[in-house]
């Protein structure tokens, strides 16, 4: 693995992590919030993690409160609301933030390693006519934007918030990923 295994991580309930737990695995680092519209997600998210976990894949979620104020829970109140709307199943992370000064270290990580993203030429476009573009071209656009992870730890792919779970692009570099 790269560099970013050993940044360290909080996992929603407490306790510590880094990716290099997951050491072998194919990653799908999410940026999570339980008030938007893309929220639903958890459901397709769920459902490849549970279709795809014994071939390898792990689904990381990051709840994140950057856009309009749409994760503002506690991260047991996250876990709850995952919990009860969406038998969420894979491991989630404790709050953080996904841009701007305060970027997790991770976040810093992926998004450097990884500035262009698959699918997000009219999402960038519509943020950006409503005032929400981003600051920087590499920067996290909104939530549930997505960073795919090979199993040696390289940040192989990143994926439009609006890119549903079972997009057939993301799906088949998934598979990709997990054959290798």
């Amino acid at each position: 693995m790269t560099g970013i295994q050993h940044i360290p991580l909080k996992r929603i309930d407490g306790t510590t992590a880094q990716l290099g737990d997951y050491a072998g695995k194919v990653l799908l680092v999410v940026n999570t919030a339980s008030k938007c519209g893309l929220t639903v997600q958890y459901e397709g998210l769920e459902a490849l993690y549970r279709a795809r976990r014994e071939q390898g894949l792990e689904i990381l979620g990051f709840p994140a409160n950057n856009f309009k104020d749409q994760e503002p829970g506690s991260d047991q109140e996250i876990a709850a609301f995952c919990q009860l709307n969406y038998d969420v199943t894979f491991p989630m992370f404790a709050k953080v933030s996904v841009k701007g000064e305060d970027a997790h270290p991770l976040y810093r990580a992926l998004t450097t390693k990884h500035p262009d993203m698959k699918g997000a030429e009219t999402f960038r476009q519509r943020m950006i006519e409503t005032g929400q573009g981003p600051e920087r071209q590499e920067d996290v656009l909104w939530n549930f934007e997505k960073f795919l992870i090979s199993r040696k730890g390289e940040v192989i792919g990143r994926y439009s918030p609006n890119m549903k779970p079972d997009d057939p692009v993301l799906v088949a570099d998934i598979e990709k990923a997990l054959a290798e």
